[in-house]
């Protein structure tokens, strides 16, 4: 028995729209999750945007000393006055460091944040809007520029499994060529021993 093919159109279509319900069911967990995840336990996490509570919870759960927002200063905002007097009633020091998600950086505004993440009290919370995109390119930066980490390995920061969708045509596709192009200068792994 053979499929005509309107048939198989119908059925081709019931995958997409299965596989379409299954990625928004994941994408919607990973934003009531926070997005949340170790890049490396007890020195540096990764989130989306943190509520006052969720901030509370990072710091008495993971010691959390320092927060870097991504998104860059925002006063009269009420997401970002929230988070800078969350930050300083619970005594963590609050990093602004602006950037796209869908604009590509540049060597020297990789390294400027280099240095932000290696200076920054840790343990460190980074987090954009999702923690998805920025998130993801500031952990591979990390673990690569700073824990010593293969670059393979610190580029799956910048995976499906934490929202980031790594597609050329997406224009938040920006941060995967931003780690190419780093890819050239960032050192290559530290042997274990000289850790």
């Amino acid at each position: 028995m053979s499929l005509s093919p309107r048939r198989i159109a119908a059925r081709l279509l019931l995958v997409l729209v299965f596989i379409s319900a299954l990625l928004g069911a994941y994408f919607g967990f990973l934003q009531l999750t926070g997005n949340f995840a170790p890049v490396i336990a007890g020195e540096v996490y990764r989130s989306a945007q943190p509520t006052p509570a969720d901030l509370r919870r990072y710091v008495e759960r993971y010691g959390i000393r320092s927060v870097i927002n991504l998104r860059g200063r925002n006063d009269g905002n009420g997401w970002y006055d929230r988070e800078v007097d969350a930050s300083r009633r619970l005594g963590v020091q609050h990093i602004d460091f602006a950037m796209s998600a869908r604009k590509s950086l540049d060597r020297a505004e990789m390294e400027q944040l280099i240095e932000v993440m290696r200076n920054a009290p840790k343990p460190v919370l980074i987090h954009c809007n999702a923690g998805a995109d920025r998130s993801g390119l500031a952990s591979a930066l990390y673990l690569a520029a700073i824990a010593g980490q293969p670059q393979a390995l610190a580029a799956r920061q910048l995976s499906f499994y934490f929202g980031h969708i790594p597609v050329p045509v997406r224009a938040e596709y920006a941060m995967d060529r931003s780690f190419a192009a780093a890819r050239s200068w960032l050192p290559q792994a530290v042997p274990t021993a000289s850790r």
